[in-house]
């Protein structure tokens, strides 16, 4: 494991076997409630474990960036208080932080991108639903083709979440047609 950092953010780079061109990578967001406590609140833990499952039947050959952008790069505090906000008014997470003063999302991906870069890769397999993490990747000179995660809501609050992050990013739903 390697520390990855820069102006723009902390992380770890976590790199299985060999990786080559057009191996799988996932850059994930910690998520503490989510990766660790397990909870069923996101979407967070059953994508990062789906992720590691797909290296692992690849061979064990892939790379993870875990960056240290706890609720959406705000940070733990802010993200305990966005759910609760949630929970009191029945907004969704982006609606809460917006409600507490904060942006939706302030997490960047350039310095998890410029890490794929300095291992010499020059095309990836990215595992991920989020078009912002495609675009650092391509910025930093790599060929990119998404690979969607599908994961299966684990409560009727995870479902919401994911709808809602659909909703926001309705550039989730045209991954999985890119190849890129």
């Amino acid at each position: 494991m390697k520390e990855i950092r820069d102006e723009t953010g902390v992380g770890h780079l976590l790199i299985f076997g060999e990786p080559t061109d057009g191996c799988l990578v996932r850059i994930h967001s910690r998520c503490l409630y989510g990766d660790t406590l397990g909870s069923d609140d996101c979407d967070c833990g059953p994508e990062f474990q789906l992720a590691l499952d797909m290296i692992q039947d690849e061979g064990g050959q892939g790379v993870v960036i875990y960056l240290e952008q706890e609720g959406r790069g705000l940070g733990l505090e802010v993200k305990a208080r966005g759910l609760h906000v949630g929970e009191r008014t029945g907004a969704d997470t982006f609606d809460a932080y917006r409600l507490l003063g904060h942006p939706e999302d302030s997490r960047t991906y350039e310095h998890a991108a410029v890490a794929l870069a300095k291992l010499g890769l020059r095309s990836v397999r990215l595992m991920t639903n989020n078009p912002d993490k495609v675009q650092a990747v391509e910025n930093a000179g790599l060929r990119v083709r998404a690979i969607s995660l599908h994961t299966t809501p684990r409560s009727v609050r995870a479902a919401r979440y994911m709808a809602a992050k659909a909703k926001r990013r309705s550039a989730y739903s045209q991954l999985p047609a890119r190849d890129r």
